[in-house]
């Protein structure tokens, strides 16, 4: 069975425009690398020929991918998301019990998670370790480093 995907309308149109500049752009450029590549003479012999063939048809791989996601993706309405409790798509403001620290995070698919703007996936370990956390709950999330132990300060939509 297919895995199904939330997205926020950003992140389906993102992915919407990468598929459309693969299949467009992408195909568009290896064939032309494969056609200098013909150009150059003898097949069997040809290096540059063999990798362009090999590119293409990775490329391939990724559009089917890429497609495939699409197929499952599914848009997330945030007006509906409850806000009692940590879902895909809420804003997590989170304190470290160990050294107090406090950080925010939006939870979001895999294909969309980005540290540096502060969204993390859903299937990260501190992603799983928030779902369905309420605030001032506190859980204990087993990450790379170690065990550590984080308290939902407050929850909010992600587009507030």
């Amino acid at each position: 069975m297919a895995k199904i995907s939330y997205y926020t309308e950003e992140g389906l149109n993102k992915l919407r425009n990468e598929l459309n500049d693969m299949k467009t752009k992408g195909r568009t450029e290896i064939a032309r690398q494969i056609a200098e590549a013909r150009d150059k003479g003898d097949l069997s012999e040809n290096a540059e020929y063999d990798a362009a063939k090999d590119a293409q048809g990775m490329h391939e791989m990724k559009i089917a991918k890429l497609e495939e996601i699409m197929s499952n993706a599914r848009v997330i309405d945030e007006s509906s998301i409850d806000n009692s409790q940590v879902s895909v798509l809420s804003k997590v403001k989170i304190k470290n019990r160990k050294n107090g620290m406090e950080v925010t995070y939006t939870l979001v698919s895999e294909e969309e998670a980005d540290l540096k703007t502060g969204k993390i996936s859903v299937g990260s370990p501190i992603g799983k370790g928030l779902l369905g956390k309420k605030v001032g709950e506190t859980t204990e999330i087993k990450v790379p480093a170690g065990m550590m132990e984080f308290e939902v300060l407050d929850i909010s939509r992600f587009l507030e």
